[in-house]
């Protein structure tokens, strides 16, 4: 009894450091956005308590932020809603029809298609940059929302992720509702999809946040300043004249702000999904 104890309370303590190690950075970011510009820097390499604390605390980075005109903080944000959660919808429709057919259908040289899929997920993503860029300039959707959300539609981990999850849905059910009538769309609707919540929601999860922290493609193909994403629009703080450091923490606190409140309603789902997925 002793052991297992000492064992718990090891066990808690080293998942409890691991915690606060996470934590620190993200407190810091808060915290500092409270600071003016020269106090992020005098307290940053002293060990106490103002190395997290602002001395002075101050909300003008925030007014700052907020009222900027050049750089509309919030029309960003809406604009960075806007394609992420469409793009959520659509991967999940998508993908999860991709999953059913690969768990559940039977066509030729399936498990072989699978194995394609697979191996594109060791394909770094700076590889197919150029070959996208160019397709998106022959369409014509440079500059458009069009050349952020289709490129992101077809998500290779999650077609994984949901297959292993379709694949534990008894064979049966699925025999029982074929005899009585159902087509392949209605048991992927009625059937499939409700007894996944929890694996759709993890990849909503995934998905949503790799397109609100998306930067790099978002800053080759939209060019117009007012179509913009959130992440591009917080690196406009930094300049040839320097970085606004109080103003990128306050604006990425503000950014962050939609994630967190996600992941507190969801989070039960999404460590589910991923604890269920694969288990017999």
């Amino acid at each position: 009894m002793i052991v297992k104890r000492l064992t718990l309370s090891i066990k808690y303590t080293f998942m409890a450091a691991l915690a606060l190690i996470a934590l620190v950075p993200i407190l810091w970011m808060v915290l500092g956005s409270f600071r003016s510009y020269q106090e992020i820097f005098q307290y940053a390499t002293s060990l106490n308590i103002h190395l997290l604390l602002p001395v002075e605390w101050t909300l003008q980075n925030y007014i700052d932020v907020i009222f900027d005109e050049q750089n509309p903080i919030f029309l960003f944000i809406g604009n960075t809603l806007f394609v992420t959660i469409i793009v959520t919808i659509l991967v999940l429709f998508i993908n999860s029809m991709a999953a059913f057919a690969f768990a559940k259908l039977e066509f030729p040289f399936k498990n072989v298609i699978f194995v394609c899929f697979m191996s594109a997920m060791i394909i770094p993503g700076e590889v197919t940059l150029v070959p996208n860029y160019l397709l998106m300039n022959d369409l014509g959707w440079v500059n458009d929302y069009k050349a952020l959300i289709f490129p992101s539609l077809v998500h290779v981990f999650g077609i994984f992720l949901l297959r292993q999850f379709f694949s534990e849905i008894p064979k049966d059910m699925i025999e029982a509702a074929r005899l009585d009538g159902a087509s392949w769309f209605r048991i992927y609707w009625n059937i499939i999809l409700p007894s996944a919540v929890p694996a759709l929601i993890t990849l909503g999860i995934i998905t949503f946040l790799a397109n609100w922290d998306a930067y790099f493609w978002p800053l080759i193909v939209i060019n117009d300043e007012p179509k913009q994403l959130i992440q591009v629009a917080i690196a406009n703080y930094s300049s040839l004249a320097g970085n606004e450091w109080a103003k990128i923490l306050a604006a990425n606190t503000i950014s962050t702000i939609p994630i967190i409140i996600a992941f507190l309603f969801l989070q039960k789902y999404y460590i589910r999904g991923i604890s269920m997925t694969g288990m017999k």
